[in-house]
């Protein structure tokens, strides 16, 4: 019988070296229902910590547990399997320009085992009520603006019912009304669906307003991992000179 890990997500002496180090001895964990933030400057290895989580990338050496479970050396076709319960929603969206807000949600809900077609139309209102666009049904990708793109994503997301989402940059390139939108939706999820979540961000305030604990990434390595409200008293000198500078700007 295989181990069953007590955390939803961990990594354990993660190391990944691309044309130079991305990861070096990175170690950290997230609680099922937590939201993990993960900040830094561009290049530090936030997108490629959830490209292993998703398990696109395999560590060149270290553990990495997702859903409770070792997938280090997963197959592709058990890799699938846990992309059933975790799900990610790119920077980008990612959704197909072809089809309807409705038709991406579809595409996704028709992967579920126990989908019932007779209730597709009542589940994808549902879904679009949830984040606010319903109105955005017969619309296609091209016709929405950033925020709205990634919220219908984290929408198609959602149909597969996933236990834990992964939220690549979600507010960049977005208006601070539809942030302020998407980081209450966030919340949302996480209190009314106990989702686990990490999110990749250089956002200081997202990751005040949503996380519970965070990770820094200051060149590959992990210079902070904690609760988040405990970070400003953190002595490293990377980590003062970030929250320096995110004083200044705002």
């Amino acid at each position: 019988m295989s181990e069953v890990y007590p955390y939803y997500i961990e990594f354990r002496h993660v190391y990944k070296t691309f044309d130079h180090p991305v990861l070096v001895d990175v170690s950290f964990h997230v609680r099922d229902g937590e939201t993990l933030v993960i900040i830094g400057r561009s290049g530090v290895g936030k997108s490629v910590t959830l490209a292993h989580i998703m398990g696109f990338l395999k560590p060149d050496s270290g553990r990495v547990i997702v859903a409770h479970t070792d997938i280090t050396d997963f197959s592709e076709s058990q890799l699938q399997q846990i992309r059933k319960r975790v799900t990610m929603v790119f920077q980008s969206g990612a959704l197909f320009d072809s089809l309807t807000v409705e038709e991406n949600i579809l595409f996704s809900l028709e992967l579920r085992e126990d989908y019932n077609r007779v209730d597709k139309q009542t589940i994808v209102d549902g879904l679009l009520d949830l984040v606010g666009l319903r109105h955005t049904k017969h619309l296609y990708p091209s016709d929405l603006s950033t925020g709205h793109k990634r919220a219908v994503a984290i929408a198609r997301a959602l149909a597969a019912q996933p236990e834990c989402i992964l939220y690549d940059e979600p507010t960049t390139m977005v208006d601070p009304l539809m942030s302020d939108q998407l980081v209450d939706l966030m919340l949302r999820l996480k209190h009314e669906l106990h989702l686990t979540s990490v999110v990749v961000t250089h956002d200081l305030d997202l990751m005040r307003r949503v996380g519970d604990r965070v990770v820094v990434l200051y060149e590959g390595r992990v210079a902070y991992f904690g609760p988040v409200d405990e970070l400003e008293h953190c002595d490293h000198p990377h980590i003062r000179e970030f929250l320096a500078m995110d004083r200044i700007l705002f």
